[in-house]
């Protein structure tokens, strides 16, 4: 028998539900046996489904808890000024922007979601230092310094969403 997928590979395997021959890269194995592609009916589970509403609520409530967190994060770097701290609030930062994009979305994943957690989280950086007047300003070390505060606030928002 060939493959009906690889007519150039023989094999002896058959799907368990339409008995269409099938190799080892075209067999899927479920529960009750092993089936082709097409009786397997594979689909994405739910939580990965995410329509075009979810993602225009995503950005909506996204940009929303970006200006408030930056807000919140300039007031906390002009309060305490310490580069570890720093980081702290911009993990935070970048949790909590993840945490209510998860809320408005019912708690879908993907990869899109992630994006834009992502892109809120560097809003929220940009706010915060554009009303602190540093943005990027000094030397070398100021900069790589903001850079990994920013990185840990992507960081913080893209785990939320995976």
């Amino acid at each position: 028998m060939q493959c009906y997928k690889h007519p150039d590979v023989e094999t002896n395997l058959s799907c368990g539900k339409c008995g269409k021959p099938i190799c080892t890269r075209c067999m899927i194995q479920t529960p009750v046996g092993i089936r082709c592609s097409e009786c397997a009916n594979l689909k994405t589970l739910p939580t990965y489904q995410v329509s075009t509403l979810y993602y225009l609520r995503a950005v909506g409530a996204g940009i929303g808890i970006a200006v408030v967190c930056g807000f919140a994060w300039w007031a906390l770097n002009s309060i305490l000024p310490f580069f570890f701290l720093r980081i702290f609030i911009a993990a935070g930062a970048g949790y909590v922007i993840g945490e209510i994009i998860g809320l408005s979305v019912n708690r879908k994943r993907g990869t899109g979601l992630a994006i834009i957690s992502g892109a809120c989280a560097c809003l929220s950086f940009v706010i915060a230092n554009v009303l602190l007047m540093q943005f990027f300003l000094g030397g070398l070390l100021s900069i790589l310094l903001n850079i990994i505060v920013l990185a840990a606030a992507i960081f913080m928002a893209i785990v939320r969403m995976r």
